[in-house]
């Protein structure tokens, strides 16, 4: 048997759901969080950076009772620093850290902490970062859509390594093939010294090591031992040419989404994993070297004198003195004394 709604029923029905359609409520599962945003970097797994902001996160989570959660990508997972950086202006991404000479390619003055041998020590590299250069530089990324944290983390001094030949002066650079992050100003240092860089993403720089695209590299100790590029090097020159830190960037529209209650957490969470971040690295500097030179890594001292003064005599100083303006020249040389 067929049961018919009766005529005077079947219009009532049909004028009250065409008053008051029906409307499909999208709900989120109880537990789950209102911001679920993903944080990428370029370190290893077992890098200090990714450490402190894993834990960071962590607490980010539980101080914002899981309104806030943040997943960590490490070790390019998500792509190139330069793919990243793509992602983290588009949205794709809503947090990222990475270096300000990278960062430079859309921000220049963002390069500026990494001015060759500019700072002699760490008791100067952070009251400059923390302080009034550090500022201006996050003024500068604002004004690209980015939000940066107040702390950045330590990625370290850097040291250069080759396969081929120790290098320890700066005529051992003439001609040498080195691979160096995709940035100006690392481009422009090697030029100086008559080397023949070469802009390669990291994610590919073991690969370039090992089929000898390029004899060397640069880069801090506890990235030379976390990556394993002790494995296809042979000798590591102790030059502390420039000072490298991570920028802690936030995608601004996605940052502002967020009430300010939970950004206040947020950053507050991430400065502080900056913090423990640098006192790792520190730690780590002492007994990274006696790991790589077990490992097979001969080192060379050098004579960090005779690097800046060919610097000098090249004009380096001087065209990077032009190039981010006397505002933020005059910040970094009021922290570290005359260079040019």
């Amino acid at each position: 048997m067929t049961f018919r709604l009766p005529r005077r029923r079947l219009l009532a029905t049909t004028a009250a759901t065409a008053a008051f359609p029906l409307v499909a409520i999208r709900t989120r599962p109880a537990n789950a969080a209102e911001f679920s945003y993903k944080y990428a970097n370029n370190s290893p797994v077992s890098h200090p950076l990714n450490i402190r902001t894993t834990e960071a996160a962590a607490r980010v989570k539980e101080k914002t009772s899981g309104k806030v959660e943040i997943q960590v990508f490490p070790n390019n997972q998500l792509g190139s620093d330069t793919d990243m950086l793509s992602q983290l202006r588009s949205g794709a991404l809503e947090f990222f850290t990475l270096s300000g000479l990278i960062l430079a390619t859309l921000v220049p003055v963002a390069s500026i902490n990494g001015v060759g041998f500019a700072f002699k020590d760490y008791s100067q590299v952070w009251p400059t970062m923390d302080g009034a250069l550090g500022a201006h530089v996050r003024g500068e990324i604002a004004k690209r859509g980015l939000y940066a944290f107040g702390k950045m983390y330590d990625n370290g001094y850097r040291q250069i390594t080759s396969s081929t030949k120790p290098i320890k002066t700066p005529d051992d650079l003439n001609g040498f093939k080195i691979r160096v992050p995709v940035a100006p100003l690392w481009t422009s240092l090697f030029k100086a010294f008559g080397a023949s860089p070469t802009s390669i993403n990291f994610s590919e720089v073991y690969t370039a090591l090992q089929t000898k695209v390029v004899d060397g590299q640069e880069n801090p100790l506890s990235l030379i031992d976390t990556a394993k590029l002790y494995e296809v090097q042979k000798f590591v020159a102790i030059t502390n040419h420039m000072w490298d830190g991570f920028w802690f960037l936030a995608n601004k529209r996605a940052w502002e989404a967020m009430p300010e209650n939970l950004r206040t957490i947020v950053e507050a969470e991430f400065n502080a994993g900056a913090v423990a971040e640098r006192e790792d690295l520190a730690k780590m500097n002492n007994t990274v070297a006696d790991s790589l030179k077990s490992k097979g890594l001969q080192f060379v001292d050098t004579d960090a004198q005779a690097f800046r003064a060919k610097l000098k005599s090249a004009g380096f100083y001087a065209e990077w003195k032009g190039k981010f303006g006397p505002e933020a020249w005059g910040l970094l040389e009021k922290a570290v004394g005359n260079l040019s």
